[in-house]
């Protein structure tokens, strides 16, 4: 089986077998974590939960990368957010959120997750 992706062994049992996660399905679950914070409109390149039934999964991970070593992951996020909502606070929330997320999914340790924002929504702006 060859891919172009990484893929990292999160679990080994010599009776049972080995389990493992591709990077993108780490890079999904801090997407779908992201979007899911109140004053987060979209990811970078116009991806809402609205259209993940839409445009598939795989979709979710554009304006996520993601950076595994040792167990520990490092993730970078690129988000426009809502008119009207504080950044620090948001992206603090963001960043809570994407941790809790990939840790409690994968067992992964979260060492950072970096935030860029790349846009402020305007559509909702009084």
């Amino acid at each position: 089986m060859t891919e172009d992706r990484n893929v990292y062994t999160i679990h080994e049992d010599r009776k049972m077998g080995v389990v493992q996660i591709a990077d993108e399905v780490v890079a999904i679950i801090a997407g779908l974590a992201a979007t899911e914070v109140e004053g987060v409109s979209s990811m970078a390149g116009n991806v809402t939960n609205e259209l993940v039934s839409r445009l598939g999964m795989k979709n979710l991970s554009k304006g996520v990368k993601v950076t595994v070593a040792a167990q520990k992951v490092n993730v970078d996020l690129a988000l426009n957010l809502s008119y009207g909502y504080s950044i620090p606070a948001t992206s603090a929330n963001v960043q809570e959120r994407v941790k809790t997320a990939i840790e409690n999914m994968t067992g992964l340790m979260v060492e950072e997750v970096n935030i860029r924002i790349a846009g402020v929504d305007m559509e909702n702006a009084k």
